[in-house]
């Protein structure tokens, strides 16, 4: 059972291996949605993710026999790094089998610390089934990633470096995949203070552990779609989901778009790159329903390859309106480009890219396409310069850009 004496010790075990992430008091995000926010950093913690408290907990309880017969686990990255800093740092060897979808910077760190990796399936669970068939067939000691009392454990004690930064805490927002962090948060968390709320947050397209609540048992999903590969899990733990079922007070779930806004909002105002599962208990912060509360959003990790970062900028400022483009149709003659561009610089905006298509028809006062791709203040400053566009006789289209996660 996870009992105050388990988290007492695991906390003991990893003194000077882990770092207690210090809370960061967030005025923006307090701001916008009315609490009083700060977030628990583990996007900073060794490996860029809590999966390490866990991961070199559970490997420090193995016997020298389980080591020394190698190490094997299945990650969507996080927990895979864990596991090879934990087995290098022990002197053993790690085989990690990751999805084939699992952003690169995760596979490359993974080998980076001296694990094996193979790459198998297209999901965590697709992966899992691997690892547990390579277990059995080459007596390898299996380190599960969630679904295990020791793991939770560590993980869990983040709630003793949440209540000693802020003992009034009010409200914990934790990510939800598998259920291991969300378990141990939640148990040690009510542990030390029965009143306090702890809400787990789930992806709307992988939200397993809400199905398995409204259940009142562990459910598979039949498919998962979401761009929280940290937490893009088919089937809960169930040796974790009694834990989960008495200690989250209710879940909420997020959709893919949010988490997109949410990158934003931490970038800009923080200066952090958190992955999209740490993003969720920012995204969450928007859905709570209470007012001047203390509440703590755990950023559970900051593995995040550059390509992904990229995307999300650009539809954050796409979705933000910070970036739009317009088309329209111009007469077939000299100046009227310029035109255009001295309308757009008079409302402040900055050209990025033009597109012009000379040969659009045949129709000379209709014969040009353009299309301009700029940089506006957001959707008020957009519609202005389209406001005045069509004022100066151009009827300007806004570019409907494709859903980058269509519902």
């Amino acid at each position: 059972m996870l009992t105050l004496d388990k988290f007492k010790a695991a906390r003991s075990v990893l003194q000077g291996v882990i770092r207690e992430t210090a809370l960061l008091h967030s005025p923006a995000l307090s701001r916008a949605c009315g609490n009083n926010v700060y977030l628990k950093p583990e996007n900073m913690q060794i490996t860029g993710a809590y999966k390490i408290r866990g991961a070199y907990y559970k490997i420090s309880t193995l016997t020298e026999e389980e080591k020394q017969r190698g190490l094997i686990t299945a990650s969507a990255g996080n927990h895979a790094q864990g596991v090879a800093y934990a087995a290098q740092a022990a002197g053993v060897s790690a085989t990690i089998v990751m999805p084939t979808t699992t952003p690169l910077m995760k596979v490359n760190n993974t080998k980076d610390y001296g694990a094996q990796v193979l790459l198998h399936g297209e999901t965590f669970d697709d992966a899992a089934a691997m690892a547990m068939q390579l277990s059995q067939e080459q007596g390898l000691t299996y380190i599960p990633p969630f679904n295990d009392l020791d793991v939770a454990t560590r993980q869990g004690t983040i709630a003793y470096e949440i209540f000693q930064a802020l003992p009034d805490v009010d409200i914990i927002l934790v990510p939800i995949g598998g259920g291991g962090l969300a378990a141990g948060i939640s148990t040690l968390a009510k542990l030390l203070n029965p009143n306090v709320t702890v809400i787990g947050v789930e992806p709307s397209g992988a939200a397993s552990m809400k199905a398995s609540l409204q259940a009142g048992e562990v459910v598979t999903l039949p498919t998962i779609s979401t761009i929280a590969d940290g937490v893009a899990v088919k089937t809960p733990g169930e040796k974790v989901f009694p834990y989960i079922q008495k200690n989250i007070d209710h879940i909420i779930t997020i959709d893919d778009r949010e988490l997109v806004d949410a990158f934003l909002d931490v970038m800009e105002k923080h200066k952090m790159v958190v992955e999209n599962a740490g993003l969720l208990t920012v995204a969450a912060l928007h859905h709570l329903d209470c007012k001047d509360q203390n509440v703590v959003s755990v950023l559970s990790g900051g593995n995040m390859d550059v390509i992904t970062m990229a995307s999300l900028v650009q539809h954050g400022l796409i979705n933000r309106g910070r970036i739009f483009t317009f088309s329209v149709q111009l007469p077939d003659r000299p100046g009227e480009l310029l035109r255009v561009a001295e309308i757009v610089a008079r409302h402040n905006g900055n050209i990025i890219k033009l597109d012009h298509n000379q040969f659009i028809n045949i129709n000379r006062q209709s014969g040009v396409e353009l299309k301009v791709t700029l940089e506006a203040f957001g959707h008020d400053h957009k519609q202005t310069i389209l406001d005045a566009l069509h004022q100066a006789g151009y009827h300007a289209q806004p570019v409907l850009t494709p859903e980058l996660y269509p519902s």
